[in-house]
């Protein structure tokens, strides 16, 4: 089958690797969509990061470069395993991505057990592939009325309910999500899906867009044309946004938030940092705010299925692009990194199928 490796820095190459057989307790995926994430064009330009480099296998997974790519994506069931009894074959599912020790599966904070990793980065397959296997206890079924391109946002989704859970934010409160990208578009989806009004600061003009056609954003602030902090300030009364999240890894962007929430609010960062901010920490000290951490997701993917599912959040906007394997590094990545103000989550298709022709 055909697959996307991942060799070393801007070397990606699509070739024939050999198909994926189950185990007893593992489920055989046709993989329908597969999202190109922000990690992905990290380890393109900058990798190995959570990729293990040669000479370096995983401890879990045993492996090491070249990797299949690919963690946000959907499929049907093309074959279960002889202890799988609970999904049927065709059935819809996506997958929680993580390699993780088997003794923490399902304990409280399984996300951040040692040597934590993901599908599609550190082995163990990949979404930019015909197919993968996975075992049973990462794979969730979706509903009917859920779309497989739409699933295949699902992964995104649950990082931003997991940062939305961090957050402590509930109904009637203000939200200032910095950015407009595909985890700061989703966060306001999920505040707005829990009654919260959502202001988002963003650039670039077709973010601008998205986030006024979907509805996910009350309100919106270009910083090139707008004072953010005094704009959330007149929407607030003075009081200042109840919550902040920074989704840009951009260090202006980080202080804003700093004087632009209220007193003893709280920021979340959502954003792998690139490098060290320089953070303005003296308004977070005498402001006494909370910034928190969020990474991954934690019994997430359920309550974002759910969401979905019963029409709270529409995940077909937010899909910009759709292109074929072959296309991964010269459309998906390249429009990502050159010319990302025009696209917001591009998917791929492994197979060529649900692409115009």
């Amino acid at each position: 089958m055909r697959a996307a490796r991942f060799y070393d820095q801007k070397d990606i190459r699509i070739e024939d690797i050999e198909r994926p057989t189950p185990g007893a307790d593992d489920v055989l995926i046709d993989i329908a969509w597969c999202g190109i994430c922000g990690s992905d064009l990290h380890e393109y330009l900058d990798g190995p990061i959570f990729i293990p480099s040669k000479g370096n296998p995983h401890p879990i997974s045993g492996e090491e470069v070249p990797i299949t790519l690919g963690h946000e994506f959907s499929g049907t069931v093309a074959k279960v395993g002889a202890n799988v009894s609970d999904l049927d074959i065709g059935q819809h599912v996506v997958v929680e991505p993580y390699i993780i020790h088997e003794q923490y599966w399902g304990k409280e904070n399984y996300h951040l057990t040692p040597d934590q990793n993901f599908i599609g980065l550190a082995g163990m397959g990949g979404g930019l592939a015909e197919q993968i296997s996975v075992n049973r206890h990462w794979v969730h079924p979706i509903p009917d009325n859920i779309s497989l391109d739409e699933a295949a946002l699902i992964e995104p989704l649950a990082v931003a309910y997991h940062a939305f859970e961090r957050s402590g934010a509930k109904e009637g409160d203000v939200a200032l999500i910095g950015g407009a990208g595909p985890i700061g578009l989703l966060t306001a989806a999920v505040a707005k899906a829990h009654g919260v009004t959502t202001i988002m600061s963003e650039l670039s003009k077709k973010r601008i867009e998205t986030a006024k056609e979907t509805g996910v954003a009350d309100h919106v602030v270009n910083p090139a044309e707008q004072d953010v902090i005094e704009e959330v300030m007149r929407i607030t009364d003075n009081k200042g946004a109840d919550v902040g999240f920074e989704a840009t890894s951009v260090d202006v962007v980080l202080n804003t938030l700093f004087s632009a929430v209220k007193k003893a609010g709280v920021i979340v960062n959502e954003s792998i940092w690139g490098h060290k901010p320089a953070a303005d920490l003296v308004k977070l000290v005498t402001r006494e705010q909370d910034l928190r951490g969020t990474i991954g997701y934690h019994f997430s993917h359920e309550p974002s299925i759910k969401l979905v599912s019963e029409g709270k959040i529409d995940l077909k906007p937010f899909i910009t692009h759709k292109i074929a394997l072959d296309d991964l590094v010269d459309k998906g990545f390249d429009i990502l990194i050159n010319h990302n103000d025009t696209a917001v989550k591009i998917l791929v298709s492994p197979t060529g199928k649900g692409l115009d022709r």
